[in-house]
Order: C-alpha cells, then structure tokens, then sequence
C-alpha cells in the first residue's frame, strides 16, 4: 500500500496541519496526564486501524516515560491491571466516543460517570478532545494511506505555533 498523497507538501494540507497541531497544543498544554492523551490516542487508533498514529502514539507514550507492558496492554486494557481507575475511565470513553456508529446512544452514562469520577471539568474537556482530535487525525492518515513505521518522538513539536 502506498501513500496516495504527501499532505504535507500541499499548501491546503501543510496549512490544515498546522492548524491542526495548534489545536492540540491546547490538550499538551491541560492537566490531563501526558500519559493518559497517549494512551487514549493509542487506543483509538488502534480501533481505527492507523498505522501512522498507533506508531506515532506508541513511541511517545515510551519517550513520556510509559513502559512497554502498559503500552503494549493498551488494546487488551479490560483484561490487564497495569492501568488505574482513571486511566480506565479515559479508555473506555476513547473506546466509546471512537466507536459512535456501533453504539444508539454513543458514550454510556456508565462511563461518563466514571469519567466525572475522577478528572475535573478542564480535564473531561481535554480528555473529549483527544478523542475527537484523534479519530479526526486516524481518518486523515487512512484516508490517504500514510503508514506507520518512520514517525520519531517530538517530531511535530516545532510544527505547532
């Protein structure tokens, strides 16, 4: 499979990028965990099948300091110990908000209240926009089929403005 176009020699795509790293430099910026934003970025890629993202998502939840067993327990989350409650909450709202069209009512009142449990209203609003930022992001990179494999840690840090 090869990329069907470079976005990033587009001047449409360059100057959507760009915008779009701005908007996540408001979620880096949060009190959300820099680990929770990787591991529900990972998470959701996963479900998407983003190769681009579920690299890039792997290897900077590891140079934030993750450790290979919880990074590689992000798709069987429910059947590990390695996460906490919060963590938990944060991935099965990932899991929910990526998957809309599997479900009539989107995100359960379950997992809402979990979320409500324990992260503070700045931090559910990073925590939702994470997981909108990176479906957006998964469809880009599938869309266009960018692979996974070349992406290194901090790679985009001076992209954003």
């Amino acid at each position: 499979m090869e990329p069907r176009i470079d976005m990033m020699a587009n001047e449409i795509g360059a100057k959507f990028a760009k915008r779009f790293a701005n908007a996540s430099l408001v979620i880096h910026h949060s009190t959300l965990p820099k680990s929770t934003q990787e591991l529900v970025s990972l998470r959701a890629s996963q479900i998407n099948g983003c190769g681009w993202c579920v690299d890039m998502h792997t290897k900077e939840a590891a140079a934030a300091g993750d450790t290979p067993v919880r990074i590689n327990l992000v798709a069987a989350w429910r059947e590990s110990t390695v996460f906490t409650e919060a963590e938990q909450a944060a991935l099965a709202l990932a899991e929910e908000g990526t998957r809309l069209a599997d479900a009539n009512l989107g995100v359960s009142d379950e997992t809402w209240a979990q979320v409500r449990k324990h992260y503070d209203d700045d931090q559910i609003v990073a925590l939702v926009s994470v997981v909108a930022l990176i479906n957006a992001a998964n469809r880009l990179a599938v869309i266009v089929h960018q692979q996974g494999g070349s992406y290194e840690p901090g790679m985009f840090d001076s992209f954003a403005s």
